[in-house]
């Protein structure tokens, strides 16, 4: 299943930087994962310094 971002994101962006395939934007307040384009490699939790992205 695709990854979402909670509502601990703070907006910093680094996971936009470490997603591969470009599935993450800015949202209201929060970051965002297309789940279309979600590849499930967990990059994002791996950059998000408050563990944000969680596998669904």
């Amino acid at each position: 299943m695709a990854y979402k971002i909670s509502d601990d994101c703070v907006s910093c962006g680094a996971c936009v930087e470490a997603c591969p395939v470009g599935a993450i934007a800015e949202g209201d307040g929060k970051y965002v994962i297309n789940a279309e384009l979600c590849v499930e490699c967990g990059a994002c939790e791996g950059a998000c310094p408050v563990g944000a992205p969680k596998a669904e």
